[in-house]
């Protein structure tokens, strides 16, 4: 794998990252929104991520198998889509709350703000493990530049 090839893949690592970090905190702001532009209450959405194949058509199992007795495939990461939650809303008895219905309950999204929060952890440090792949191939460009002087 060459250097341009692995900051590719570690930007697209980024750019993947960079998505779940902002659902996380979407899903943390809109934990207590009742009822939103398409009705009902907020759901929960968060990012399937798979691999970008290079051409190679194989899986990563393949990948890994071939890496013991030859070069791997570099792939990238990408979005393959953002899901919503189909977990049932939660029923919280609140009366006085404009949204409660004529029984007094309020359909409130189904978010669990541990999940998210580790989640956003999560997302976190595979950006920075990203950034510093990036990190580590541009000063080894670096050091390939200066080998010539």
């Amino acid at each position: 794998m060459d250097l341009f090839t692995a900051m590719d893949v570690g930007g697209s690592g980024l750019k993947a990252q960079r998505l779940r970090l902002n659902l996380a905190a979407q899903n943390l702001a809109n934990a207590n929104t009742t009822e939103t532009a398409e009705g009902g209450p907020y759901r929960a959405k968060r990012a399937v991520l798979s691999t970008q194949e290079s051409g190679s058509g194989q899986s990563f199992d393949q990948a890994l198998a071939g890496a013991w007795g030859g070069q791997p495939k570099a792939e990238q990461v990408q979005v393959q889509e953002v899901v919503e939650s189909q977990q049932p809303p939660e029923q919280v008895y609140d009366p006085a709350h404009p949204d409660a219905d004529e029984e007094g309950y309020v359909t409130k999204p189904n978010i669990d703000t541990v999940t998210q929060m580790t989640d956003l952890m999560g997302a976190t440090r595979a950006y920075k493990a990203n950034t510093m792949t990036i990190s580590a191939a541009r000063e080894m460009a670096m050091n390939a530049l200066r080998i010539g002087q």
